[in-house]
């Protein structure tokens, strides 16, 4: 896995910067402002995924702020360039979502996932922004998709992943009645400058329980445990190296304004003295495969790519994660080309070792 691929497996896309939330752990430095995605915008972007959602799957990330924010006729609009090649997924808080919401995926076949962090009392830092609890309208956003049948993601933030917790975050999820759930624990990022430090034993403990309570009842496709038994499957049938991609997966993000971040969702909207806005170019003014095919000339692309390189060269779970998140290693160490961050301990190294501590507890006696 070395440089970055010329086309990608999906673009993120940025429809309005508002959110309708205040969440106390959110990184995005924009939310209170409705900067919204002009058309032109989406209609540069359709026009460069177009050949790449011939040659076969190919999926477009509505993120925010929350996208739904944007309102249904101007994301109808957005939509609307790329015609029937590709794949809608909208990343949402819920609370806005109801029954006419719901005909709106159903008609433009949008696959949606919702942030939440668990029952009630695990939800208090969702809060609105006169600092309302916001449980119920995710609730109630949620209740409306099972009313008309629609399957859904989750992704929940966990600030405090300490053994006891993950199986009472599994059993709710099991019962929320998603098919498919993501777990981030919280990360120092964007404007979020709590510390993500963690006890190494307590989130090790987490991951090994959160396993448990999936293998017990493994309707969920749980994303961070399936890849790492993927990934220790690889391991001992020998073919690891097949896992990760010859080259990292740009992962274009297209700003509000048509700007594209690489690599890292999380640096659109940031600038640094150093750095610039991070942008490698703007749609509106140059194709989008010709942006991605120099953007390993970007100064601090560069700079990762060597980061990634000290990675692979000195931590023995390179294999495992591919060296790190650009954005995890800018917010935590301020620059690009450093090695290990709180959040590949805390999302990578214990995870992988949760799975393998679950393992051993659980180990047949021998015959």
């Amino acid at each position: 896995m070395r440089g970055i691929a010329a086309v990608p497996s999906y673009v993120v896309m940025q429809p309005t910067t508002l959110c309708n939330l205040d969440c106390v752990y959110c990184y995005l430095p924009l939310r209170a402002v409705d900067k919204r995605m002009p058309v032109a915008v989406a209609e540069a972007v359709a026009t460069a995924v177009r050949p790449w959602a011939a040659s076969g799957r190919f999926s477009v990330v509505w993120h925010g702020g929350e996208p739904l924010a944007a309102g249904r006729e101007h994301l109808a609009a957005l939509l609307a360039p790329f015609g029937p090649a590709v794949e809608h997924h909208v990343q949402t808080n819920a609370t806005l979502i109801d029954d006419a919401w719901c005909a709106f995926f159903v008609e433009h076949g949008i696959r949606v996932s919702v942030s939440v962090d668990g029952p009630r009392a695990r939800n208090g830092e969702r809060v609105t922004r006169g600092g309302r609890p916001a449980y119920d309208r995710i609730l109630a956003g949620v209740a409306a998709l099972r009313r008309h049948g629609l399957p859904f993601s989750a992704l929940a933030v966990v600030s405090r992943p300490v053994p006891g917790l993950a199986t009472e975050l599994y059993d709710y999820f099991l019962d929320l009645g998603c098919d498919v759930l993501g777990i981030n624990i919280e990360e120092t990022e964007g404007v979020n400058t709590r510390t993500n430090a963690r006890d190494a034993a307590a989130v090790t403990g987490f991951w090994a329980e959160l396993v448990g309570a999936w293998r017990r009842d493994p309707r969920i496709h749980l994303r961070e445990v399936e890849w790492s038994l993927r990934y220790a499957g690889a391991v001992l049938a020998g073919t690891a190296d097949d896992l990760l991609p010859r080259r990292l997966d740009p992962i274009p993000t297209v700003g509000h304004d048509g700007s594209v971040v690489v690599l890292s969702p999380e640096l659109a909207g940031f600038s640094d003295p150093r750095y610039g806005d991070f942008s490698s170019g703007n749609v509106l003014t140059t194709p989008l495969a010709e942006i991605l095919a120099g953007a390993g000339r970007t100064p601090w692309v560069g700079e990762f790519l060597t980061g990634v390189e000290a990675c692979r060269s000195s931590c023995p779970y390179f294999g495992f994660c591919g060296g790190g998140h650009a954005a995890n290693r800018y917010f935590e160490l301020g620059r690009f080309d450093g090695t290990e961050t709180e959040h590949c301990r805390n999302s990578k190294i214990r995870l992988l070792e949760g799975v393998l501590e679950h393992a051993r507890d659980h180990e047949s006696p021998a015959a």
